[in-house]
């Protein structure tokens, strides 16, 4: 299915209520309810064939199969690890969730706070499920990815050493839907060791659908602590951390008992009067279940004693369970930074106010959008465009002004689940300017050289989201998302929070974008239907080709002009209109500036080094098993790449690299013959992958180290 089929069909599914939480997208098209039936009727326990109790399932560096790490591992099933097992002990409480051997405290400090609300809680870990009634040692559990609700399915099989647990646990160790949670979502991201390094946000919002914001504590809002009692009364998320200066500061403790480079949960904010005054109170809550804050206001502290009866009976509570009150003061001086999920309308009872809410999908893509931020002006306007018009503003002003209040959040797709193919996150981040008198199109490079922007993104990072507050007059306004820099291919996710509704829409290129000589030049070109099939572009550029004595070529084929066409044609025609025959013009104009850059001979065509450093120019860094086959796949016989064989090469790589997923990825590989050599994927995965495209047989080799590991080595067809 081509990407503009797969983004209508996904938008007729979202139009019917598909991946809303009342009815989640089964992951893997797994269904829970028929999986445990069929269990039920076999009398046999739920085996989780996509995410296997195997080392790969654990992960890939520190938790791969050959890691020390794993050894003495066993999967065991709750009721071979304690006699009488509990999903969930009457309500799931805090102290259900204690941090194991795995780096991943920013999810449990998000699980932690998931606790205090009791309907948000329930959309993620449906409750009709136990080790009792109709048990068939399967599981399941729901996330946000993305714009849509999944549903997991697992098995009840967990990773122990010694009989105990290796991840998070319960306080009393009987209760097991937090250690089932964290299986969920380490099989959604691909293995338990992809969950290792987050920020809470990220776990706020996949459990909730809500926009996740980082407050500085060095700079805090005069306001914090309203904006905290707020928003933990409107059921909001909220989590802290320590900063650390080495990496030695790692969850070191301070002589304060506080622990640096660690993810706390904010589950309280109170005032109680204190010595003829109010103090202001923040009770914070460690995952680990222990280790707590032993100044002022902490378990055992003396100044409780200058508090009323009920005060202190209401509030203190003296055991260690990793929860304690500080000061406000002391949390500010102590602490780094907060952050607060603020929920979707759809999350809150009818009690709460509710945000306004917009959202959309949209690529980077070398060459057409992909421009990067605004320190690169000739290629900045091409990255995609978004209008705001702000019209109603806030009944209660944030600063005693008029104005409106909105949250914009920009998220990029599917990098968690990919680090084990070795993708890391990019920079990204957002520029906003004010349009007066504009009207709705895709502005163009003068536009950003002679404005200055009115608002951004704090900073340019490579964390998941970046997510801003902004406080603005009523106007319309030109949001800008784009990577730190170009040529950087993909998926993002933008939406908008607002006090009041907004109108949010994406502005494409369209033809006022494009100057009269080369709409005319078009026109010629195209003929009577104004659109241009791969017949008529074939003859185009080798009529283009043709006149260069720069550059050596036979000339494009068919095939080559095909590929170009699926790769712009955004409305399924199977021909190219004005805008997409001008996106690829560009394209090849850049394809063209590289060849003869890295031509430093002089010869016209490409040795296989100067190719290697072209296809890296591009944007595309392979290894050299995929080098190597890229070479022998599009030399002549003289062992040189010409022209037409170099933009092919870039045209196939980038139609690869612009769809989601592995699957789709391995399938594109296939259907263009080439190599491809990828170790440390679970069996299971690939299998699924074999069952839905037509490898051939001996396209999968096992690997035999006990590992259930198996290497995708070669395909041809």
């Amino acid at each position: 299915m081509s990407g503009v089929a797969v983004k209508l069909q996904h938008n007729r599914d979202k139009s019917q209520g598909i991946g809303k939480n009342s009815n989640a997208v089964p992951y893997l098209n797994q269904n829970y309810k028929s999986l445990k039936q069929s269990c039920l009727q076999r009398r046999r326990l739920f085996e989780d064939e996509s995410f296997e109790p195997l080392p790969a399932s654990l992960g890939f560096n520190e938790l791969g199969p050959s890691s020390y790490k794993v050894r003495g591992i066993k999967w065991l099933r709750p009721k071979d690890i304690v006699s009488n097992p509990k999903f969930i002990k009457q309500d799931a409480t805090r102290t259900d969730i204690c941090q194991g051997a795995l780096g991943d405290c920013w999810l449990l400090a998000a699980i932690a706070s998931l606790t205090l609300n009791k309907q948000i809680l329930s959309r993620v870990v449906p409750h009709d499920q136990s080790f009792e009634e109709d048990y068939a040692g399967i599981f399941h559990f729901e996330f946000w990815q993305f714009g849509d609700w999944v549903d997991v399915v697992v098995d009840d099989r967990l990773p122990t050493r010694d009989g105990k647990l290796l991840f998070v646990h319960s306080e009393d160790g009987s209760e097991f839907w937090s250690a089932l949670l964290e299986k969920a979502y380490a099989k959604l991201n691909g293995c338990y060791e992809a969950l290792s390094g987050g920020s809470t946000t990220e776990g706020f919002e996949d459990f909730t659908g809500g926009i996740a914001e980082r407050h500085e504590l060095s700079k805090p809002d005069p306001h914090l602590f309203n904006i905290i009692r707020k928003a933990l009364d409107r059921g909001s998320l909220l989590g802290c951390s320590i900063d650390i200066t080495s990496a030695a500061d790692s969850e070191a403790v301070t002589y304060r008992k506080l622990v640096k480079g660690h993810a706390y949960s904010v589950t309280g904010a109170e005032q109680v009067k204190y010595r003829g005054g109010m103090e202001k109170l923040i009770r914070i809550r460690n995952p680990w279940g222990e280790v707590e804050w032993n100044g002022d206001w902490s378990d055992k502290s003396s100044v409780w004693r200058s508090v009323s009866d009920d005060d202190r009976q209401r509030l203190t509570n003296r055991r260690e369970d990793g929860e304690f009150w500080m000061s406000f003061s002391d949390f500010l001086r102590e602490y780094s930074r907060l952050e607060i999920c603020n929920l979707t309308p759809d999350a809150l009872t009818s009690e709460y106010r509710k945000w306004a809410e917009t959202e959309f999908e949209e690529t980077w893509r070398i060459g057409v959008s992909a421009g990067g931020c605004r320190n690169y002006p000739n290629t900045f306007w091409t990255n995609p465009q978004f209008v705001i018009k702000l019209d109603e503003v806030d009944d209660d002003p944030y600063d005693g002004k008029d104005g409106c209040t909105f949250i914009v959040g920009l998220m990029q797709k599917d990098k968690r689940r990919r680090r084990k193919m070795g993708e890391d996150m990019e920079t990204i981040g957002f520029l906003m300017y004010e349009v007066r008198a504009q009207k709705s199109m895709h502005l163009k490079k003068n536009f950003f050289l002679a404005n200055r922007s009115a608002a951004r993104s704090e900073t340019f990072i490579n964390l998941r989201e970046v997510c801003s507050r902004h406080h603005l007059p009523p106007g319309e306004y030109l949001i800008v998302p784009s990577t730190f820099e170009p040529n950087k291919n993909g998926d993002f996710y933008i939406r908008m929070f607002s006090e009041k509704p907004a109108n949010f829409q994406y502005i494409d290129i369209d033809e006022s974008d494009i100057d009269d000589r080369f709409k005319r030049l078009f026109g010629q070109l195209a003929g009577h239907d104004v659109e241009i099939s791969a017949f008529e572009l074939q003859r185009i550029l080798n009529k283009v080709v043709g006149k260069r004595g720069d550059i050596k070529t036979d000339g494009f084929s068919l095939t080559t002009c095909r590929n170009m066409i699926n790769l712009l044609d955004k409305d399924g025609s199977g021909k190219l209109g004005l805008v997409e025959f001008k996106i690829l013009w560009t394209k090849i104009e850049k394809f063209l500036d590289i060849y003869r850059e890295k031509d430093v001979d002089n010869s016209g065509c490409m040795s296989s080094a100067e190719m290697r450093s072209a296809v890296e120019v591009a944007g595309f860094s392979l290894n050299n098993a995929l080098h190597q086959i890229i070479v022998a796949r599009y030399r002549e016989p003289s062992y040189t790449i010409d022209f037409d064989n170099f933009v092919c090469c870039l045209i196939r790589l980038e139609s690869l690299f612009s769809e989601s997923g592995l699957s789709t990825f391995l399938s594109k590989m296939l259907q263009y013959k080439y190599a491809v050599n990828l170790h440390q994927y679970p069996s299971t995965f690939l299998k699924t992958i074999q069952c839905n495209f037509p490898f051939p047989t001996d396209a999968f080799k096992s690997i035999d180290n006990g590992s259930g590991v198996i290497e995708l080595n070669y395909f041809q067809v």
